[in-house]
């Protein structure tokens, strides 16, 4: 649930920003990651349940390894990386045409899960991939049909790019992250998930903060916020909730990284692109084009291909267990 309202509301509130007169790119890609002091507040709650139930070796306080600290911090470069290509294809693109774009993600984190974490296919994930893929080139063909007023081709085909670099960067972060997870001599466990997020955030807001501080950004908030179409006290209300908002999507990630696997996470970033899609055009009057629409339909057709093999994946574990099971009650029964 996390994961859904960062996927769904993150692309639109950061393009708010860009609609009604917001300019600064560093600054939303500072937005992307700035709230990750919000995690103390689930990790002081789980460090005060964990030092009461302290005689319980299942749930004593972990810290996380130096080792992993070192493996976060890299990945709070790469995020940083992503989080600029991002906010740059948001500023120039419709949030119905980046979000399919970046649907891509899943592409590259198939390909990237298979190369770092060995992750196995069946013929329905392969074919969803394919088709998300398809998706996002249909949409490329007719680049430049949505170009949004008083912009120029150049910057339109560079914020193309960059969201597909986005996207690319990733399908690459998530597998990373797993094999973290899955090379770890510790435990895995919600408070070491939390610090890890923590962490990593932090590490990309220091990116995103030099910079800010080189473009001059923190200089010019109060007369941007003064120049908002919305007021100025909208202004900060729309860059708070956007820094809210975004920290729920990479919570999101993480968590069902742990909870699942790298692949599961791209499916589901992927399967809210419809409904970006859908709020996009009712909320900010964008047009939805017939590519629009057959790379919805590809992505739609997408989804319910992987998710129609993981429940066949599911009916036949269940099957197989349930035949253990009774041929281990028959052997049981035999005088």
């Amino acid at each position: 649930m996390i994961l859904v309202i960062g996927a769904c509301g993150a692309p639109l509130v950061m393009r708010l920003y860009f609609i009604k007169g917001g300019k600064r790119i560093w600054l939303s890609c500072w937005l992307e990651t700035v709230a990750w002091p919000i995690n103390f507040i689930p990790l002081a709650i789980s460090y005060f349940y964990r030092s009461k139930n302290k005689n319980n070796n299942t749930t004593k306080v972990i810290l996380m390894t130096p080792r992993i600290f070192m493996a976060t911090i890299g990945i709070g470069i790469l995020q940083g990386f992503c989080n600029y290509s991002y906010a740059y294809g948001v500023a120039k693109l419709p949030v119905s045409t980046s979000g399919l774009l970046f649907a891509a993600q899943l592409a590259f984190t198939a390909f990237f899960a298979f190369i770092i974490v060995r992750m196995k296919f069946t013929s329905y994930s392969i074919n969803a991939v394919f088709l998300l893929t398809i998706g996002a080139v249909v949409l490329a063909l007719r680049s430049g049909g949505d170009q949004p007023e008083g912009e120029s081709k150049k910057e339109y085909v560079l914020g193309f790019i960059m969201t597909l670099a986005s996207a690319a960067l990733t399908g690459l972060i998530c597998p990373l992250v797993e094999l973290i997870y899955k090379k770890a001599q510790q435990a895995i466990t919600y408070t070491l998930v939390l610090e890890f997020q923590t962490v990593y955030c932090f590490v990309a807001t220091v990116f995103s903060t030099i910079g800010m501080i080189i473009n001059n950004d923190f200089q010019a908030i109060p007369r941007e916020a003064k120049a908002f179409e919305l007021g100025e006290s909208r202004y900060y209300v729309v860059i708070v909730w956007s820094a809210i908002v975004l920290q729920f999507y990479f919570l999101g990630i993480i968590g069902v990284i742990y909870s699942a696997s790298s692949l599961v996470s791209g499916i589901l970033i992927s399967l809210m692109v419809p409904v970006t899609e859908v709020l996009a055009v009712l909320l900010y009057g964008e047009k939805f084009s017939a590519e629009k629409g057959v790379s919805l339909a590809l992505s739609l057709w997408g989804f319910a291909s992987y998710f129609y093999g993981d429940y066949k994946e599911y009916k036949k574990r269940e099957n197989n267990q349930s035949q253990e099971t009774e041929m281990t009650d028959k052997t049981n029964c035999t005088p």
